[in-house]
């Protein structure tokens, strides 16, 4: 097992350990699309993601990134529109778990890494899930292919893994 130790603004002297093997063993009913990788390479979050910068992940995840570590810009997604909240936001919401400070993609990159919370993995699971219903009004409102209808809802769906460009 190994284990991995961060510290940077959000998170001091927190260390968690690698269970399975990186991209494997996944919950069978997890199967996103799109890996960190992918999803950093295609442009998520407003190109602004703290903790992607980290040096917990592996360097290759960002020789393409299209990310700003200075602000927010849409320009950086890759459907060029803001599909996300604020990380105050996702405060108040309670969709913030004590390890994972910035929400979501955070708790996928670690996962994908090998770093396994059973009760953490379940419920972020479930949150991945419930994505599906933009799926399905994607697939009601445009036509196959068609990526320049409801971009703010493809863009969200890049953000949780699932790769919209392909409904």
């Amino acid at each position: 097992m190994k284990k991995v130790s961060v510290s940077n603004r959000l998170q001091k002297d927190y260390i968690y350990e690698l269970t399975e093997p990186t991209g494997k063993n996944f919950a069978p009913e997890f199967m996103p699309e799109l890996s960190p990788k992918q999803m950093i390479e295609l442009g998520i979050f407003n190109g602004f993601y703290d903790t992607v910068s980290n040096s917990e992940f592996p360097k290759d995840w960002f020789e393409h990134d299209h990310l700003n570590y200075e602000q927010r810009d849409p320009d950086h997604n890759y459907f060029k529109v803001s599909a996300s909240q604020s990380l105050s936001a996702w405060k108040e919401k309670g969709w913030i778990y004590k390890d994972d400070p910035q929400g979501w993609f955070q708790w996928y990159c670690r996962y994908y890494m090998g770093r396994r919370i059973s009760q953490e993995d379940t419920r972020q699971i479930g949150r991945w899930k419930a994505m599906t219903r933009h799926i399905a009004q994607l697939t009601r409102s445009c036509k196959a292919g068609d990526q320049t209808c409801r971009p703010k809802q493809r863009q969200a769906l890049l953000h949780w893994g699932y790769d919209s460009r392909k409904i």
